[in-house]
């Protein structure tokens, strides 16, 4: 009976000492682990393809304007605008079904009559015909883009006029704004565009970046294109 006695406690010390093993290995591996330099790892997003830049002409009979745009991307007549049909037969987008993104291209005739959302004293907004007067329609482009300023990051605007006499104003919004590229164009007299790159999915800054910083190329090629057509 001593000698099971004796070889029951020997197996217990032994047991107790590897507890006690493992338990200072675990006290060190936390100490190291509190005193280690931590590295946050940036969330990762689907790698995109690009194609490569190749452009065709945009000319459509009767349209006021004129452009290139790219073979990857197709352009649709505009139907609906808010449940309204567009003031002009010249309204058009341009998808981009590789990208899931689309700019919506808004042409409006300086001077003409156009439907017009006008706040009322109780907030709510009645349809109203109103002209398109130039400054106005400036004023609106910068109301839109403002829109944004809630969760954009940041809002710059910048003065364009390229080699064919077309002159605007291009605006980047930052951030996780529904729309960072938005531009118009106009002759101040007859004609103004507005355009405004848009994507099927929920704003994301971060992962939608590539692709706007591509499409950003393509859009500058617009502009710097674009003609007017008398």
């Amino acid at each position: 009976m001593k000698g099971k006695a004796i070889k029951k406690k020997s197996i217990f010390n032994f047991q107790f000492s590897i507890f006690n093993c493992l338990l200072i290995i675990a006290c060190c591996l936390f100490i190291i682990s509190c005193n280690s330099t931590y590295t946050s790892k940036k969330r990762g997003y689907y790698n995109v393809d690009f194609p490569e830049r190749k452009y065709q002409t945009f000319a459509k009979e009767g349209a006021p304007y004129t452009f290139e745009y790219p073979v990857y991307a197709n352009i649709v007549k505009d139907s609906t605008y808010f449940d309204n049909d567009p003031e002009s037969p010249f309204w058009y987008n341009i998808d981009f079904p590789g990208f899931g993104g689309r700019i919506f291209l808004s042409y409006k005739k300086i001077g003409g009559k156009a439907l017009y959302k006008i706040k009322q004293p109780d907030g709510k907004y009645k349809d109203s015909i109103g002209i398109n007067y130039f400054d106005k329609m400036v004023n609106d482009a910068f109301k839109l883009t403002n829109k944004n300023e809630s969760i954009a990051s940041s809002i710059k605007d910048s003065l364009m006029h390229t080699a064919n006499g077309i002159s605007g104003v291009y605006f980047k919004v930052g951030g996780n704004a529904a729309t960072a590229k938005q531009f118009f164009l106009s002759d101040t007299t007859d004609n103004f565009i507005r355009g405004a790159l848009y994507f099927y999915v929920t704003p994301n800054g971060d992962s939608l970046k590539p692709m706007q910083d591509f499409l950003q190329k393509d859009i500058e090629h617009l502009i710097n294109t674009f003609k007017w057509v008398k």
